[in-house]
């Protein structure tokens, strides 16, 4: 590993959060040969949105990050191939089973037929092969105008199904509709070569983590560290009628006052984060350029409700109980006519899914403002109605739940929320880029300043944002960029 020029050794650098935007920018630096990183992170312990956590019993449940999406060109599997942290259980044996409301188990050729023809038109559209009378539409409205030129949508419960898999994918897009996604803009995302869905094994992701963190030393991760406010560009105090040069042209103040001074600051939080507070963390202000992005760009909450039963009562070839509904917030008329009354919280729930290594747990997927509803219940009244929900759908005898696990990413103060989208109307690329651009922009002055402020994290990510890749990525960008400030050798893997 080469090592960047003495005047980096000396820079001081604050690195904002510890997810694995911030773990790999600071691991990279390090490498790169500079001596004073710090990690400042708001929460007691480092990983961001990935959260392992062993609950119910000595094997690991995923309330954050779930899988590594892709294989070629992903770092995250490369790290878990090389270290042998990838699941081993390959069976294929299982298959979902959809309801509807009473009782009636659907087709398992129909449904199949349905999913097949779902994931056709959304690799159509994310492959950019979208026709010119679709490309201004939201995703919703092209995906059943698609539809309708089926035979399927002929069909009694094909239209049914259909509006579940518009339901599951608004998980993947962390949206309350797909009638606020941008149809056209999807193909900005690039989904990496082999298999797109790949599970980790009995450590989980805590393991990736640990790999990272080895790179890390301890000492340099502050937690418990929110950060308040980072005042910038202070090249000149005042002191009386004299000024002198600061030291450092940046100051980070957490809310406990504790202040750190470095020569460039890498802000690793959330765009959840940043929509809550940018308009007052940062001194001098964000230029109207960033802000806009920060308010344009789409950041979701996505949640699980993990179900523990005293035993299995689903048959052994079941990987997930889907329900169905006669009316769901995904037909376009139902979505036109929701108001924030109870209304839409009664189909919140697109269905269970059993968990690796838990044979009596399941998980079921809840996003958008259901979401952030349910996150204001207590785990008791959530576990009764999903139980409701269960036993009205399968007409199986479904015991009462022993235990309740919920993730509550919307109302968590150091994220806000899942991972980001591209609404509707919104030029996702253009955005991105303002947000990942450094400060100071080098268009507001002629004058060549060096870099104070970057900015990493997935929905810095043109082409992999909402991933764990993409955030990993974007750290390693910026901390080339910054080694790039004092070098031309790209030292980072």
């Amino acid at each position: 590993m080469s090592v960047a020029p003495a005047i980096s050794r000396d820079a001081m650098i604050v690195v904002v959060g510890a997810g694995l935007a911030g773990l790999s920018a600071a691991s990279c630096l390090l490498q790169a040969g500079f001596q004073h990183v710090k990690i400042l992170e708001a929460n007691e312990q480092v990983g961001g949105r990935v959260c392992t956590t062993k609950p119910f019993t000595e094997n690991i449940i995923e309330l954050g990050a779930n899988w590594i999406h892709g294989q070629k060109g992903n770092p995250l599997f490369r790290i878990a191939k090389e270290h042998h942290l990838l699941s081993e259980d390959s069976s294929e044996t299982s298959r979902d089973y959809f309801f509807k409301d009473g009782g009636k188990h659907l087709s398992v050729n129909l449904a199949d037929q349905v999913v097949s023809l779902f994931k056709k038109l959304i690799t159509k559209a994310s492959d950019e092969e979208l026709g010119r009378k679709y490309r201004d539409m939201n995703l919703g409205d092209y995906l059943d105008l698609s539809f309708a030129e089926s035979p399927l949508a002929m069909s009694e419960d094909g239209p049914r199904i259909f509006e579940w898999c518009k339901r599951s994918e608004c998980s993947d897009e962390a949206a309350s509709s797909l009638f606020e996604v941008s149809a056209s803009q999807i193909s900005d995302y690039i989904d990496l070569d082999g298999d797109f869905f790949n599970s980790l094994g009995s450590r989980g992701y805590q393991a990736i983590l640990d790999v990272l963190l080895k790179d890390v030393p301890s000492e340099i991760i502050l937690t418990s560290k929110p950060v308040k406010r980072i005042q910038w560009d202070l090249n000149k105090i005042s002191l009386g009628t004299k000024s002198r040069e600061r030291s450092h042209p940046i100051k980070i103040i957490c809310e406990n006052e504790e202040s750190f001074e470095a020569d460039h600051v890498l802000v690793t939080v959330s765009l959840g984060v940043l929509k809550q507070h940018a308009g007052a963390m940062f001194e001098p202000a964000l230029p109207k350029s960033k802000m806009d992005a920060i308010e344009r760009l789409g950041f979701g909450t996505v949640d699980k409700i993990f179900l523990c039963f005293s035993e299995r009562f689903w048959p052994e070839d079941c990987a997930g109980i889907q329900l169905v509904w006669d009316e769901g917030p995904e037909d376009k008329a139902v979505y036109g006519s929701q108001t924030e009354e109870d209304g839409w919280k009664k189909t919140w729930i697109c269905g269970f899914d059993t968990v690796a290594r838990h044979p009596t747990v399941l998980c079921g997927w809840i996003t958008g403002r259901e979401a952030l509803h349910m996150e204001t219940l207590q785990d008791s009244e959530v576990g009764n109605t999903c139980v409701k929900l269960l036993r009205s759908f399968t007409g199986w005898s479904v015991p009462d739940v022993s235990q309740v696990l919920i993730s509550r990413w919307g109302h968590d103060p150091w994220v806000f929320g899942s991972y980001s989208f591209i609404p509707k109307g919104v030029n996702g690329v253009r955005r991105q880029k303002a947000l990942a651009a450094a400060l100071p922009l080098q268009s507001e002055t002629s004058e060549s300043k060096p870099l104070q402020v970057l900015f990493a994290g997935e929905a810095t990510h043109v082409n992999f944002y909402t991933t764990t890749h993409g955030a990993y990525l974007s750290g390693i960008r910026e901390a080339q960029r910054l080694i790039n400030h004092y070098s031309d050798k790209a030292l980072c893997p």
